[in-house]
């Protein structure tokens, strides 16, 4: 599926929003802070299979245009959204929260026409096989 520079700028944002994801996952199984460091590094490991399994979703399947993988990775802002609003660690200034519920938001939204195109076009919904089902 082409869907332009609108589905380019989706997935690339998606695709940042899951490599600060995962980056970040790293770091605190790398070197987790001062406390359990085996808690840390238990919840390192879901985080960094988030950005990973994520940032799979958009440059695969979701840069190829497969619906799923749009509602899929609404995810992403609502994860982001919740912890701006409910002031969720990690960090104290939630910056990065903003911007991580910014970039996911864009990601989705700029190339919604994509996913969800006029009447008489086509929108590709599912993964084709080579088994005959549609």
């Amino acid at each position: 599926m082409n869907g332009g520079a609108p589905m380019r700028i989706g997935w690339v944002c998606l695709a940042a929003v899951s490599a600060g994801i995962l980056g970040f996952g790293i770091v605190v199984a790398v070197v987790p802070p001062a406390g359990d460091p085996l808690l840390y590094r238990a919840d390192a490991l879901a985080t960094a299979g988030l950005g990973l399994f994520g940032g799979l979703i958009a440059v695969f399947p979701f840069r190829a245009g497969q619906r799923w993988a749009w509602f899929a990775l609404w995810f992403y802002p609502v994860f982001w959204l919740a912890h701006l609003v409910f002031g969720l660690p990690p960090g104290t200034d939630h910056v990065h929260q903003a911007v991580f519920a910014a970039l996911s938001l864009a990601g989705l939204l700029v190339p919604a026409r994509s996913f969800f195109p006029a009447e008489g076009q086509h929108a590709r919904r599912w993964p084709r096989s080579g088994s005959g089902v549609s």
